[in-house]
């Protein structure tokens, strides 16, 4: 039977870049799904002269955009075996996605995250407070859950069912770190798989700003607080 795997690709003002991602993401994924976070350019009209599915979402929030994606996939009478989350950016590599899908396929991996190893990152593509940040969240994921993360990077793939069972709730910045939690507090199988990170186009929404980098460390912090005390 085959395997149908689908893509969905939050993003908010990535006119020079989403058709990029999408061109480069591997012909074995059925849908990509982009949800236009609030854009005022050209992101939705490149999305989908890039052949991929446009939904809108209205409030922002990486979470509410990825919660609008999963929305419009649970009305489909043809679910996804896996799903795969990805930047709208250009920072990942979206033909890795086929690395990322393998332990899932191959050894029945719940969960894979596409970890943004030193040794391959490009220069700059990571902002001093986004690598203290990785390292203090998934430091007290060791900590409080004996956990193996090393990222909370974006580029992700899991399997639907598990995905469902994780029940998400985080609307903004917390979405990857609640995943990744979750992961842990139901005994899920995981695994980090190394990828190549490059300096993204355009100027980051979150990362890119003190606001924006302060609001998302609360929210990590928050979600792991909350998940070490339950």
């Amino acid at each position: 039977m085959k395997t149908i795997i689908k893509v969905i690709i939050p993003a908010y003002n990535e006119q020079d870049s989403i058709g990029k991602v999408i061109k480069d993401i591997p012909e074995i994924v059925d849908e990509v799904i982009v949800i236009s976070n609030n854009s005022t350019d050209k992101t939705e009209i490149n999305a989908k002269n890039a052949g991929a599915t446009v939904l809108s979402e209205n409030k922002k929030g990486y979470g509410y955009a990825c919660l609008k994606g999963m929305d419009y996939i649970s009305k489909q009478e043809v679910k996804p075996n896996i799903l795969v989350f990805l930047d709208g950016d250009y920072s990942d590599y979206p033909e890795q996605l086929t690395e990322i899908i393998t332990p899932i396929l191959n050894d029945n991996i719940d969960f894979v995250v596409g970890a943004r190893v030193k040794e391959l990152r490009e220069h700059g593509s990571m902002t001093p407070q986004q690598i203290f940040g990785n390292w203090l969240a998934t430091f007290l994921m060791k900590l409080f859950f004996n956990a193996k993360f090393s990222d909370l990077g974006p580029f992700r793939a899991i399997k639907y069912t598990q995905l469902l069972a994780l029940n998400m709730r985080d609307k903004t910045y917390g979405w990857t770190v609640e995943m990744q939690l979750k992961v842990l507090k139901q005994k899920m199988s995981y695994l980090e798989i190394p990828v190549k990170y490059r300096n993204r186009i355009g100027v980051s929404k979150v990362s890119g700003t003190v606001k924006g980098s302060i609001f998302a460390g609360i929210k990590i912090l928050g979600w792991i607080f909350k998940y070490s005390f339950k």
